[in-house]
C-alpha cells in the first residue's frame, strides 16, 4: 500500500490504520497548498494542521518536505506550471492557498503567473471558489519607485494580481512587506493599502492569516495589506 505518509515508499502501516486515516481525513476541511514547502508556506501548512484541516501539497520533489510534516500531509508530485498536475492537486479539495515563490531568485520569470493561471483554471473546472494568494506590498507602490533589484519579481507579482482580480472567484490577495523570521506578534491589516505600522510581518503571522482569511467573508475579493504593529 501507499499513502500520504510514505509516498514513493513501501508502506509499513496496517490496513486498519489506513482505514482510520481515510475516515478522519474525510471529515476534515480539505485545503491544498501551492508553494507549501517555502518559508511562509511551511508556516501556513503547520497552522492548517493545527486547525485540524486535511492538508495536501503539490511538490516537485519530496525532498523539499520538512521532516516534521512527513506523514501529516498528502503529497501530490508535480509542477505548478503543468495544468494536469494542478488539476490533480485541486481535485477533491475545498480551499486553496497559493504561496508561490522563487526562493530568493530575482531574475525574470513567468513560472508563478503561469502557475496562477493553471490554478484559477483548475479551480473553475472543479467549481472551487475560495483561495488566498501571497504576493508583495511592493504592488502598493508606483512601479517606478520599486527598488531595481525587485523590478522583475514585482512585475511577475503584478501579472498575478491582475489575473487574480479578474478571475471572478472569491480571492484574498495578501500583500505582505518584508517577511521576518520572528515570533508571532500583534499585526494589523488594511484593504488596498499597507496598514502603515511597520515594514515587516512575522512569517508565522502571515502563514496563519493566509489560512484564517479564507474563513472570513469580509476578506472576499479584497487586496489586503498586512504588517506587524510596532
Amino acid at each position: 500500500l501507499q499513502c500520504s505518509c510514505c509516498t514513493g515508499k513501501r508502506c509499513t502501516r496496517s490496513i486498519s490504520e489506513h482505514v482510520v486515516e481515510t475516515f478522519l481525513r474525510s471529515k476534515m476541511q480539505k485545503i491544498v497548498f501551492f508553494g507549501g514547502t517555502g518559508m511562509t508556506g511551511q508556516c501556513a501548512v503547520r497552522y492548517a494542521l493545527q486547525k485540524g484541516m486535511a492538508v495536501r501539497l503539490l511538490v516537485r520533489s519530496e525532498a523539499t518536505v520538512p521532516e516534521d510534516l512527513t506523514g501529516k500531509v498528502e503529497l501530490i508530485k508535480g509542477d505548478v506550471t503543468k495544468p494536469d498536475d494542478v488539476k490533480k492537486a485541486i481535485e477533491g479539495q475545498e480551499l486553496v492557498c497559493v504561496v508561490l515563490g522563487t526562493r530568493n531568485e530575482l531574475k525574470p520569470t513567468t513560472a508563478m503567473s503561469e502557475g496562477m493561471t493553471n490554478i484559477i483554471a483548475a479551480m473553475k473546472e472543479a467549481s472551487l471558489k475560495k483561495f488566498s494568494v501571497c504576493l508583495s506590498s511592493f504592488l502598493f507602490m508606483d512601479p517606478e519607485k520599486v527598488p531595481g533589484m525587485f523590478v522583475n519579481i514585482n512585475g511577475e507579482h503584478r501579472r498575478m494580481l491582475e489575473m487574480v482580480k479578474a478571475c471572478g472567484l472569491e480571492y484574498r490577495a495578501v500583500l505582505p512587506p518584508h517577511i521576518a523570521d520572528e515570533p508571532q506578534a500583534k499585526f494589523d491589516t488594511a484593504y488596498d493599502k499597507p496598514p502603515g505600522h511597520s515594514r515587516s510581518i512575522s512569517k508565522l503571522d502571515l502563514g496563519q492569516f493566509l489560512v484564517d482569511c479564507l474563513f472570513d467573508e469580509a476578506h472576499s475579493g479584497k487586496v489586503i495589506g498586512i504588517c506587524t504593529v510596532k
